[in-house]
């Protein structure tokens, strides 16, 4: 018998009233948040990163692809990987069919990674995606812009977490075939910029859980009876049962 509670079809629409009150008070929230984001300061990127993309080697201001916005997703695949991060896989999969709607409102999207290209365009076609990946290798542009660490900087910040399996790490480690600081000096984010009179910007950037807008099933299981039916941590452990697609 379940445990949830069970009401009558009246007892249910009061309830749901309410909750729709809260819902809208969310969505109202969300256009403000959206409307300061875009308010946000830029600061001129100075430096001049390149990367190794399917069309040779190109600027930042280059990966723009003719238009005037860039969101950059930082997707984990580090040197010492050998295949990506399964959560970042999984984001990727819905990528794709947006596309053509971000470049008809002039904005391009695409994927950066300090693994080599060669490994980036071998995984892409293992996961048959169309979306850009660029491997900025040879650049210091994940580490400037938070997303990569040095492998002293992690040991110390993580210390005995780095083999605590109840942390998650050694498992997603163990997924992307490296050693677990190898994995945890790789981070994931997402990163706004814009070109303006030929000069790059930089708008915007976010990680941890504010990329779960780019994690399309999360709304949706959200709405589903049992929701995320991860627990109540939000640990990297709650994530695990996250697999690429081929994988389940």
């Amino acid at each position: 018998m379940t445990a949830h509670r069970i009401a009558s079809r009246e007892e249910w629409q009061a309830a749901r009233e309410e909750l729709l009150r809260r819902e809208k008070e969310h969505t109202r929230m969300g256009d403000e948040l959206a409307r300061q984001r875009r308010e946000l300061p830029w600061v001129r990127v100075e430096k001049e990163y390149r990367f190794d993309t399917d069309e040779g080697t190109r600027t930042l201001a280059e990966l723009f692809g003719g238009r005037s916005q860039l969101l950059v997703y930082h997707f984990m695949f580090g040197p010492s990987y050998a295949a990506a991060c399964p959560t970042c896989s999984s984001m990727a999969d819905g990528f794709d069919g947006v596309l053509p709607h971000l470049h008809a409102r002039d904005v391009t999207m695409l994927l950066v990674s300090r693994a080599p290209l060669e490994r980036l365009q071998a995984y892409k076609r293992r996961m048959g995606w169309r979306i850009p990946w660029a491997s900025s290798a040879d650049s210091d542009f994940n580490f400037d812009f938070g997303v990569s660490y040095p492998g002293e900087l992690v040991r110390e910040q993580l210390g005995p977490a780095l083999d605590d399996p109840a942390s998650g790490l050694p498992q997603m480690a163990a997924a992307t075939g490296t050693d677990v600081a190898g994995y945890a000096s790789e981070g994931f984010g997402s990163s706004a910029f814009v070109l303006d009179d030929g000069a790059v910007y930089h708008a915007y950037s976010t990680q941890g859980r504010g990329v779960e807008f780019l994690m399309g099933y999360y709304p949706i299981l959200d709405r589903a009876p049992k929701g995320r039916d991860e627990g109540n941590s939000r640990a990297p452990a709650s994530m695990l049962w996250i697999r690429r697609h081929d994988e389940y």
